[in-house]
This record gives C-alpha cells, structure tokens and sequence, in this order.
C-alpha cells in the first residue's frame, strides 16, 4: 500500500471542501479583476452565477405567463405543445387584458364558411399553397408557387449547428415548404429533400473568390448541382442589424465552413455591411435580372425598413423598366436571429408592423402589387399574428425563432456565444449531440402543420377559404384610452389589395407547386 494514500484517505470529505473554499478565496482576494469577487470572496461569485442563469430562472419562476420578451410563456408552450403533438389548449378563457394597446381582435362571420364533402382540406387540412406564383410576372424560366403559406426563414449553417439544419430541412421536405439558406451558404444539411431559397448576403458566400467579391459561375454551377434551390433572395439588410455587417470568429471557422462559404481557416472572417455588387437602385435591379436570367429562378429582396425613398425609387424603376424583384420579404426590427448589439436591436429599423405598412402603400400607389409577392418576417409563427400579416396584404409568412424552438430552442439567448445549451445555436459537438435531426424534424413538421391547421380553421371562422382573402376590416386592433379599436385600414391608413383567387384547388393542382407533390400536377396555374 502507498502510505501517502492511505493518509490521504483518512482526511474527512469536509476538510477538503475547506481546502477547496479557502483556495478559491485566496485566488478571489488575490485577483484585480473582479471588485465583487475581491470584496467578497466566494460569495460574490454567486452575483456572477446568478447573472448567468438568470433569463432561465426569470423565464420559468420569475415572469408570468404574458410578460416575457421576446415570446412569453404561453407563445413558447403553444410551439412546444404543438410541435409534440401535445395538448395546446388553454381554459377558463384568455388571460390577457384584450383592453391593452396593439390587442388584436379578429372578426368571425355570422355564419362559417360551409366546405364541400369533396374540398381538399377534408382530405388534407395541412396543404395551404400560395395564391401567387413567384416568378411568373417577369417572365421567369423556373416559375415557383411554394407549397405552404408558412415556410422558414433564414438562418444560416454556422450560426445554427448542422443537426439543426438538417431537422429544419428534414421537416421542411415533410411538410412541404422551402427552407432559406441564410446568408452563410448552400451546406450538405440544406440538402436533404427540402426545398431551398439562397439567401445571398453582402459577404457572397460560397459563391466568392478569395477576396469576397460575386462570381456568378459560381451561383450559376450551385444552382445547377442543386435542384432544390428554388429562389434567390438578395439580402440588403436584417431585423436585428440593418445596415451593420458581421464577423465570423477564427474560433469557429471549421474545415467545414470554410469549405462552405469559401473563406480561409484561421481568420476572422467579415461581412461588409454594403454590397460590392451594386451600390444603388438601379445597379440592384440590374444585378437581380442578371441573377434570374442566368439561373432561370426568380429573385427576390429581404429588408428591414426605415427611410423611404429608395423603396420609391425602386417602385418607380420597376414601373418604368418592368423588371425587379419577384418577391420582397420584410423584415421587422423585432427580428432576432443574428446576434447584434443592442442599439441596433432596440432601435434601429421598424417593427414589422409599421415597415410593412410603410412598403405596401408604396408598392400599391404604383400598382405593383399583383407583380409582387410579399413575404412576412418577424414574430410573424403563431395564428393571430400570421392572420393580421395576411389581412395587411401578406402573401407568404417565414418563420425563424418559431422555428427554432419548434426543435427545442429554450430562448436562453446565449445564440452568440456558442454555447446554445439545446444544441441549436451551436458548433460545440457534445452540444449538438443531444439534438436528434430526425426527432427534430418530426417537431417542426408537426408545428407547422398545427399552426397551418389553425390559420385555416380562423379563415374559414371568418367565411373565408384561403388566408389570402382577408381584408384590412376582418381585424380590429384595440388602441388604448378611449380610442376604443379601429380597422387594420383605419389604423395604417390603406386598404389591402384583392389577391386574385380562383379556389383552392387551382392552386394545389398548379405546375409550378413546390414541395413534395402528392397530387395530380396538372397545366393551370
């Protein structure tokens, strides 16, 4: 026997627990870094703890059920029952106080809309097509209608880890609608039976040359390869930092990434906040028709609003030339998937509400509302929410943070530090261990479904088939004090443009109808 480990064995538990403490006290008082810690030695490290932990503890104990942001409680239990198949019903009636400022009251029919024994939704009440087809005004080779109203936003490989992509696309490809990229490039996890819409930031990734510039062979080659790629969506800006670029860490650019995006291993890695491609109005549109035409896919925009006058010179260029964008996907300033600091979050662009409003009434001054299909992006994934953004003139809703937590997402928000205790927002591989991308898949499918079901069940509540036919009267919103509610169109000033609609069935049997067909494709569209 070793005789120093038979006295070592004789010490008392405690006496090494008082050993520990007093080294961590020596350290804490010897160090400068920390007053608190130096003040109050072991004691003080629990502030730090206490402040690390705290958005879990206030979510779960502290907050109540409505006064969380940015999803309170019972949005996030909504997702999750959802996305489980579980109860996700709530009794003893609403808990909100339907008397608040921006409550939304949406105004049901005297009588139900009544649907045949025959109507597709008997058969398959989780189909719900655009009533739009991208791409078909200009005139494009590769018309696209995507198969589902809801579809996911995007969000790139890097900032979400692999299993993660690959449970949303696995469930997009279940579920039928198109999964977008994010700005981070076409990975092997986009590709895994889904449809896709490329997302193209300021950075060109994976369709760049060593010094970050556009190479068009390159998108025309990867479009090629990829038949699931769909669309395009030039990228001008995002919800949570318009007009500020971003940087990749050296830390975590794996051989895989940088094989992705084209990027060195060992760098920092920035995004530029502007385009090198473009630097105005009429060099965009430009640059948008010479991406259609050599692809043969429709091209779209994504940005968040502020000033104005370029979105009127945009309108009028497309009045004058007949050419632009395909679709344009509004993103609101309540828009969180990227990391950004918090001036930028708070304050910077328009929340989805007032930025739409504020480009649609552009749009349908110049008559451009049936060449454009809008696109919702913003705390936009939950039934009462998506019905207002279709009666505000809405044609397709994309879903990011809803998304997320579809697959397990506990909005700890700690997605910036790599350290996404749920394994979603990470590229820690002992995090991403825990997410299973076929379970995971299973979730989302299922969330989607729910919240398709739901959107359908309050249109046809309100005597309407498809969600595109609501109007600015079909929802009230409660303005505080004693303005009693008013009218979407009261309240943002316009009155939506009719979405041209012909039943239900012209759009599930349409050619260019994306997803996983399970029905007849027929020549109308």
């Amino acid at each position: 026997m070793n005789p120093i480990l038979d006295f070592l064995s004789t010490i008392p538990w405690w006496t090494w627990l008082a050993l520990f403490l007093i080294s961590v006290a020596v350290f804490d008082i010897s160090q400068k870094k920390h007053t608190i810690k130096h003040n109050f030695p072991i004691v003080g490290r629990l502030r730090y703890w206490i402040e690390t932990v705290g958005p879990e503890f206030r979510q779960y104990i502290v907050a109540n059920n409505r006064e969380e942001l940015p999803f309170n409680r019972r949005h996030r239990s909504w997702i999750y029952a959802s996305s489980k198949r579980e109860n996700n019903f709530q009794g003893f009636g609403t808990d909100q106080d339907i008397n608040s400022a921006g409550y939304i009251f949406i105004k049901p029919a005297l009588l139900t809309k009544r649907l045949p024994k025959d109507h597709v939704y008997r058969e398959n009440p989780y189909v719900l097509p655009s009533a739009k087809v991208i791409g078909l005004s200009h005139n494009r080779r590769k018309p696209y209608r995507p198969k589902q109203v809801i579809n996911i936003s995007g969000m790139s490989f890097g900032s979400l880890s692999g299993a993660a992509v690959e449970a949303l696309n696995k469930g997009a490809a279940k579920f039928g609608c198109y999964h977008n990229t994010g700005e981070g490039g076409f990975s092997p996890y986009h590709n895994m039976g889904g449809d896709v819409v490329l997302n193209i930031g300021t950075a060109y990734f994976g369709i760049r040359d060593d010094d970050g510039n556009f190479i068009m062979q390159k998108l025309v080659n990867l479009t090629q390869r990829n038949p699931a790629i769909r669309m395009l969506e030039l990228k001008l800006s995002q919800g949570a930092k318009p007009g500020k670029g971003g940087v990749l860490p050296a830390s975590k650019i794996t051989k895989e990434i940088s094989d992705i995006r084209h990027v060195p291993i060992g760098k920092d890695v920035i995004s530029p906040a502007a385009h090198s491609a473009f630097s105005n109005i009429p060099e965009m549109v430009d640059f948008i028709e010479a991406m259609a035409e050599a692809t043969g896919l429709p091209v779209g925009i994504k940005a968040a609003v502020g000033k104005l006058d370029m979105w009127i010179e945009l309108a009028r260029l497309m009045v004058k030339t007949g050419k632009g964008p395909d679709f344009i996907t509004i993103d609101g300033g309540e828009g969180g998937t990227g990391a950004a600091p918090p001036s930028f979050a708070d304050h910077v662009s328009m929340p989805w509400v007032y930025g739409f409003s504020s480009v649609y009434k552009i749009f349908k001054e110049y008559g451009l509302t049936e060449r454009v299909t809008f696109i919702g992006s913003g705390k936009l994934g939950l039934p009462a929410q998506a019905i207002m953004a279709f009666s505000m003139g809405v044609d397709i809703i994309n879903v990011a943070r809803e998304a997320m937590m579809s697959i397990g997402c506990i909005q700890a928000q700690v997605c910036h530090t790599n350290r996404c205790p749920t394994g979603v927002a990470t590229q820690n591989k002992w995090l991403q261990s825990g997410l299973d991308p076929a379970l995971k898949s299973e979730r989302f499918y299922n969330y989607g479904k729910t919240l398709t079901k739901e959107i359908l069940e309050i249109s046809i509540a309100c005597g309407h088939e498809h969600p595109c036919q609501f109007s600015m009267e079909d929802v009230e919103v409660a303005m505080g004090d004693n303005n009693h509610t008013r009218d979407l169109a009261v309240t943002y000033g316009y009155v939506k443009v009719p979405v041209p609609y012909d039943g239900i069935d012209k759009l599930v049997n349409c050619k260019y109808l994306g997803g996983n067909l399970t029905t007849t494709v027929q020549e109308s569209h």
